[in-house]
């Protein structure tokens, strides 16, 4: 098998697909695109058309062969996924058969050294999904120690937080911190390496990334989406990568897989009838055959709940944690 070739099998693609249940002329999103692996397979089962949705430009770029080939099947749109319910609309469409999405950066983007995800391989400070917005050195250059150590904190899970935010405000006042490389050393002098355990500087990386594209609010987002946009019957599969987006996901099919509780101070108050039936009681992990195949599919989670033909419960407020905005205006 080709690089390019194993690229194109996505982490628990063959449960996922399963989940999702493309029939014969359905509908079905790919929230996030990324080398096209739910695509291909759904675009498998006859006459199904496909929305491929991802905010990364080579993404869509690196999908047009399989555009050529799905005799107008398959369209590509570069936006975010926390927008499908937009994207549908713009393709006339009012319901769709199924949504599937693989949440957080891609194998893609982790070896590209430019794009600047990674502290393995030396390269920018930029951790941007898209092509705009400020990037993981502007939040570092910009961001008061306060929120960067509750970034790292909330985004990261790092109990170093305050140190390391120590040290970064430190390490600025010094010089420009623009490379990978600079911040994993500034974050190493903080987090001690610990034999068989990750790089210091996981966490760190991992809540800037999330921090600089958002992603825990545009998951929420597209998961209040994709319940407006499933028709009864349409299924919803998520594959996560770690506890935060899971945790996210649980609860979101938690609440609206089961009736509210009624209250006996408020009996005349009719409870919201379970807008999706869960069918995964516990998260679907990968095989030892798959882990050993790509060790990134260790952690992977898949979660896959179905529409009733219940109306949508009432939107969910965003958590109260930083955003990318208020912290670049200093609010």
């Amino acid at each position: 098998m080709s690089a390019r070739d194993s690229r194109h099998i996505s982490v628990l693609g063959r449960e996922a697909v399963a989940f999702l249940a493309p029939h014969a002329g359905g509908v079905y999103v790919d929230a996030t695109f990324g080398a096209g692996g739910y695509s291909r397979v759904i675009l498998g089962v006859a006459e199904t058309r496909v929305i491929g949705i991802d905010r990364d430009r080579t993404a869509i770029l690196g999908g047009f062969d399989l555009v050529d080939g799905s005799d107008g099947r398959l369209t590509l749109v570069e936006d975010r996924f926390s927008n499908l319910a937009e994207v549908c609309a713009a393709q006339g469409l009012e319901a769709v058969d199924g949504i599937v999405m693989d949440v957080g950066v891609s194998s893609m983007q982790l070896d590209q050294a430019e794009r600047g995800f990674s502290f393995r391989l030396g390269g920018p400070l930029d951790m941007r999904m898209g092509q705009s917005g400020p990037t993981a050195a502007d939040v570092v250059a910009k961001a008061s120690e306060s929120d960067l150590a509750s970034i790292i904190y909330i985004f990261g899970e790092e109990r170093h937080s305050r140190g390391v935010a120590r040290a970064i405000v430190a390490a600025r006042k010094e010089a420009a911190i623009t490379t990978t490389q600079a911040l994993a050393d500034i974050v190493a002098k903080v987090v001690r390496a610990k034999p068989n355990e990750i790089h210091p500087a996981t966490r760190t990386f991992q809540a800037l990334r999330i921090f600089v594209n958002e992603e825990l609010d545009e998951l929420h987002q597209a998961l209040a989406a994709s319940e407006r946009m499933l028709r009864p019957g349409g299924r919803l599969v998520v594959v996560s990568f770690h506890s935060l987006e899971d945790r996210i996901v649980k609860t979101f099919f938690a609440e609206r897989g089961k009736a509210a509780a009624g209250s006996r101070h408020l009996p005349e108050v009719a409870q919201a009838a379970p807008s999706f039936q869960i069918l995964t009681r516990r998260p679907v992990t990968a095989g030892e055959a798959e882990v050993a195949a790509n060790p990134r599919s260790r952690s992977a989670k898949l979660r896959a709940a179905e529409r009733t033909a219940a109306p949508l419960h009432k939107a969910d407020a965003l958590p109260s944690w930083p955003r990318l905005a208020d912290v670049m205006r200093g609010g």
